[in-house]
């Protein structure tokens, strides 16, 4: 079947073409055409003419690699700043121009809200930041064997596990780039064995530094595959002596053949287990497990966003479903008369119920428990019906059961917040084609450098 279908389209594997760039795709690949033929092309931008290497073939499609440029695009970045770039599976846009990525995330969700048959909806600029660079509040650095079987630390290659040494990964905060490379060296150098994936031996598969954007306060998770593996009284004293920024530091025991980084399981060895930061007018308490959005500047803008499109007054009651460490639900609780919130991770929900005290909230209940099996349940226990619905979900979006529930209640608005525009558009078209219109869609960019964007849109009852 392939070879006819080479024959058919001339297209064949390792074979080289010239290309015509049409558009950019969902993860920032470059779209072009051959007779009417598919072919993707990563790090490609649109506008650009290149030579390809066909190195995948299928029916309906083709991937190309570029191996020269014919016409480079005005926005590609020519020196790029980050060495890791090309191997690395993480900013697949770092060689546009950051302003342009801006324009592609908008495109994104149009071209998502078009696909479900979404039109005429004010889908606006996306909001970028000023400074697109050091943004992320933790860092995750897989520990392995590389090639050579030495231990290294660093980053995931593209569409693999091997491990892409990485001193300086330019979207991380400097100093925790820094902790790290400090904690990897000590460690190894005291004889602790870099975690080794393909036979499951070895002690250290992770190191993790969590850190308050506003407070500086650092938190240390070195995730374990043994819970024998003994880090000393001298490893603790170095590290943060040197760092006294350094509020806590966790062990995490994962010890299972897994692409999860965490286990379920903690011991803390210095600290309290636990650090704070302060976003907007709120201090909020960040355990290990815990969801805290991992750039804190943008997710102050992506809140803000959405508590003054709702519109919330004191006679609203709010339900704030994924509601993590209770970051949304607290903000939208100065303008509500109750607030409600759900969440599936323990840890999380006895942090939300933790900063609704540290910050003097009493309007605001927290419950425990996996929304698409207890909303039902939920809704029947709390003593107001909710009239506005805040969802963050994660990005493979909402449950047909959660959706069929909203379409039963009925509140007057729901503000849907969105890491994934695919799974948005899917979601908002069941909503739609039942009982809710939309206007308009805030794209806001939390991850710059990459081809994930953020969207905030408000569901209004027809």
């Amino acid at each position: 079947m392939d070879n006819k279908g080479d024959l058919i389209l001339g297209i064949e594997k390792n074979k080289e073409y010239i290309l015509s760039i049409e558009d950019n795709g969902f993860n920032g690949e470059g779209i072009g055409k051959i007779d009417g033929f598919t072919i993707f092309v990563p790090d490609a931008i649109k506008g650009e003419v290149v030579k390809v290497i066909i190195i995948k073939k299928t029916i309906s499609y083709a991937i190309g690699k570029i191996i020269d440029f014919i016409e480079k695009s005005k926005y590609r970045i020519q020196d790029l700043d980050c060495n890791s770039y090309k191997k690395c599976g993480g900013c697949n846009l770092r060689h546009m121009d950051y302003n342009y990525t801006l324009e592609l995330k908008k495109e994104i969700v149009i071209n998502c809200l078009n696909k479900e048959k979404i039109y005429n909806v004010n889908v606006k600029n996306t909001i970028g930041m000023g400074n697109p660079y050091n943004y992320r509040n933790k860092l995750q650095y897989p520990v392995g064997i590389d090639k050579q079987g030495k231990p290294v630390m660093g980053v995931y290659a593209r569409r693999s596990h091997d491990i892409v040494k990485n001193s300086l990964c330019g979207i991380q905060n400097l100093n925790a780039n820094i902790i790290a490379q400090d904690v990897f060296k000590y460690l190894i150098e005291s004889g602790i064995k870099p975690y080794n994936e393909k036979n499951q031996s070895g002690d250290l598969r992770h190191i993790v530094v969590r850190n308050g954007n506003i407070t500086n306060e650092i938190m240390l998770i070195l995730v374990l595959n043994n819970k024998k593996c003994i880090i000393n009284k001298k490893f603790i004293d170095f590290i943060t002596n040197k760092y006294n920024n350094i509020k806590t530091i966790v062990l995490n025991y994962n010890l299972k053949n897994t692409n999860v980084i965490f286990g379920k399981e903690n011991k803390t060895i210095f600290g309290d287990g636990y650090i704070y930061d302060i976003l907007g007018d709120y201090k909020f308490k960040i355990s290990p497990l815990s969801f805290y959005q991992v750039n804190s500047v943008q997710a102050e803008v992506l809140y803000n966003i959405a508590i003054e499109n709702s519109n919330i007054n004191r006679n609203d009651i709010v339900l704030d479903l994924y509601c993590g460490i209770g970051t949304i639900g607290i903000f939208a609780s100065k303008f509500a008369k109750m607030v409600y919130g759900i969440e599936i991770v323990e840890d999380a929900v006895k942090d939300a119920i933790e900063n609704a005290k540290i910050n003097n909230i009493e309007n605001i209940q927290f419950f425990c428990g996996d929304i698409e099996k207890v909303l039902d349940n939920i809704l029947n226990k709390i003593e107001y019906k909710p009239n506005i619905v805040f969802v963050d979900p994660p990005r493979k979006g909402l449950d047909k059961n959660t959706i069929n529930v909203l379409n039963k209640i009925k509140p007057n608005k729901i503000v849907y917040i969105s890491c994934n525009p695919a799974t948005f558009a899917r979601d908002i078209k069941l909503l739609v084609d039942k009982n809710y219109s939309i206007d308009t869609a805030q794209p806001v960019d939390m991850f710059p450098f990459t081809s994930n964007v953020e969207c905030v849109a408000v569901l209004c009852l027809k």
